[in-house]
């Protein structure tokens, strides 16, 4: 008799992001010593206060970094770099 698999999708996945990123790596040491806390009230008066909710300060300095860091010159380029690197994602997001 012929077996067929019936695929059943999980109602609940466990998933923990930095189980997947070595205690080791560079940028989950670096997140583990920058502090950017001050950052909210010093680009306060740059922030409207209607409008579209903006980019946290912190998310984008982060991102700033990461270009640097990996010696990436545009926008695109971070974000795509970003996207395909658990140890960025968890640095921009956590």
């Amino acid at each position: 008799m012929q077996g067929k698999k019936q695929h059943q999708e999980r109602l609940f996945n466990s998933f923990q992001l930095s189980e997947y990123v070595p205690a080791e790596n560079f940028y989950r040491q670096l997140k583990s010593v920058l502090d950017l806390q001050f950052m909210y009230k010093a680009t306060r008066s740059y922030y409207g206060s209607e409008g579209q909710q903006s980019i946290d300060p912190t998310v984008f300095f982060k991102l700033i970094l990461v270009g640097y860091l990996e010696n990436l010159n545009s926008d695109r380029k971070i974000i795509a770099h970003a996207k395909m690197r658990l140890d960025i994602y968890r640095l921009r997001f956590r």
